[in-house]
């Protein structure tokens, strides 16, 4: 009788841990594609910055260029000429695009 018993105890307790370790793989599992999913959204992440970065180095590049080989400098307000066209100046201009007469 004792011996049922502890073999209950024990079949009970063999139960409750294999549905226990079950559970824990389960979550384990859903943690583990989480994180691969995260993975691969910082990869993208990081393949773009690394896009950009290399976008970024060839506008310096050719603002390094335009500055030293053109003497170029970049607009300012106190350098940028506003040019205001009259009525007849704009419809002249709208005649050689093919525009409305």
């Amino acid at each position: 009788m004792r011996l049922n018993a502890l073999l209950v105890v024990i079949l009970m307790a063999s139960a409750l841990s294999l549905v226990s370790s079950q559970y824990q793989a389960r979550r384990l599992i859903g943690d583990l594609e989480l994180a691969q999913s995260e993975q691969h959204r910082q990869e993208i992440l990081w393949n773009q910055l690394q896009l950009d970065q290399a976008s970024l180095s060839k506008h310096q590049l050719i603002d390094v260029a335009a500055r030293r080989d053109l003497n170029m400098q970049p607009a300012t307000p106190a350098r940028t000429q506003y040019i205001t066209l009259s009525h007849d100046a704009m419809h002249a201009a709208a005649l050689l695009e093919g525009g409305p007469q």
